[in-house]
């Protein structure tokens, strides 16, 4: 009886149906959440060494109370960690000579360098967001060689465990936000695009780092095949 009643859900529903608990699917597909990198370093809330406009305790609070509002609906959340060991290329205190968000070249490939943010086992490289939410949190940028923003891979094509975690809890679409629009939200999105995933990404829960660079950050999205909404209750759930 139960199983008839699921399979009668999904023929007459549009919308989402719950089959068992943590297993909410979108139209026939099991959605994951994925929140990008909300961590102190990155939020003015925590004075954070990068902090991004716009990411003060409000902010913080709005992306927390619409993942734990995602979790109860039935979603699994997924999460990323910026975590750099204190030698880490991007930061420009390991370039003597060179200045915060001076760009320059390594390996033929162009290096932002940042001031030291999220190093491991500091208090600001805690994400922020209750851990209690997340199913799995993914640490990234572990290799002191290579940057990373994607939750999937590093700069130098080094893959995280993200992929083999979304398909082992059978994910086949994802709900990304989180910080930076322009940088980590952006690539985590096109790299899970890039994997398979059907991606939406909720721009009202993102800050992006200049406004130039998340524009062109939204118009990559969308031409990837990315939906883009601005807030939350436009996505059907």
């Amino acid at each position: 009886m139960k199983t008839m009643m699921i399979i009668l859900m999904a023929l007459v529903c549009g919308g989402v149906f719950l089959a068992d608990p943590g297993n909410v699917c979108l139209a026939g597909e099991k959605v994951g959440v994925i929140v990008v990198d909300m961590q102190g370093d990155f939020t003015q809330w925590k004075n954070g060494s990068l902090a991004v406009a716009g990411t003060d305790q409000a902010f913080v609070e709005k992306v927390e109370n619409a993942t734990k509002t995602l979790a109860q609906k039935g979603l699994l959340v997924f999460g990323t960690q910026d975590w750099h060991p204190a030698n880490h290329v991007s930061f420009y205190t390991n370039h003597p000579g060179k200045k915060p968000f001076q760009a320059i070249k390594i390996n033929g490939k162009t290096q932002v360098l940042w001031p030291p943010h999220c190093i491991q086992g500091t208090q600001n490289a805690r994400v922020l967001v209750n851990n209690n939410l997340f199913l799995a949190i993914v640490k990234k940028g572990k290799n002191p060689k290579y940057d990373s923003y994607s939750g999937f891979q590093d700069d130098g094509g080094d893959r995280t465990e993200m992929d083999k975690i979304l398909k082992r809890n059978g994910i086949q679409k994802v709900i990304v936000y989180g910080i930076a629009t322009d940088y980590c939200v952006k690539a985590t999105a096109v790299d899970a695009a890039n994997a398979g995933y059907k991606v939406t990404v909720v721009e009202g829960l993102c800050k992006g780092v200049a406004p130039k660079t998340t524009e062109a950050a939204l118009k990559e999205m969308k031409e990837k095949g990315i939906s883009v909404v601005k807030e939350l209750d436009q996505v059907t759930i």
